[in-house]
């Protein structure tokens, strides 16, 4: 997985300072996307153990609420996998902070069983780790500025309890 971009402290994608990490690689290709460069798999550097230790490392202070993953899309799969493990480490590492993921994919189409971004063994997990998800594609035509933390009005803001009630 490549990601474009490591933001230690940001204000914009999730509420309180995050730490904010861009992953690389969309299919969705929504027109009037802010991040068109992270379209690319290739775009950026590798994420490697390096990167993943600077965003533990990032997150630790008091002042940081919790950490958010958008991008490209972290729901695709290539990244999805790659994924879990950071995820997994950072909710060990800061049991009380949270976790914030953006997709521009619907949750209850796709990335449920048989949904077409859903993997069996990697899904489910990262979904019972994400406190808020903002799903749904951009759609230009929708954009509403007056949106915290969403640029279109077909756009959700899910809370984890949102989140297990779509799932059930």
């Amino acid at each position: 997985m490549n990601y474009g971009k490591i933001e230690p402290m940001s204000i914009v994608d999730g509420e309180g300072i995050r730490v904010t990490l861009f992953v690389s690689g969309c299919r969705n290709h929504c027109k009037g996307c802010f991040n068109e460069e992270t379209w690319d798999f290739g775009y950026g550097n590798p994420f490697t153990e390096i990167e993943a230790n600077e965003v533990i490392e990032a997150c630790r202070p008091e002042y940081i609420a919790g950490l958010t993953i958008l991008g490209g899309e972290p729901f695709e799969p290539e990244n999805q996998a790659e994924l879990l493990p950071l995820i997994d480490r950072y909710k060990r590492a800061y049991p009380g902070k949270n976790l914030w993921m953006f997709t521009g994919y619907i949750l209850e189409r796709d990335l449920v069983p048989g949904g077409r971004k859903y993997i069996d063994t990697v899904t489910p997990r990262i979904l019972e780790s994400v406190d808020v998800l903002v799903d749904g594609p951009f759609i230009l035509e929708k954009r509403d500025l007056a949106l915290k933390f969403r640029g279109s009005s077909n756009q959700r803001l899910l809370s984890r309890e949102d989140i297990r009630k779509i799932l059930a």
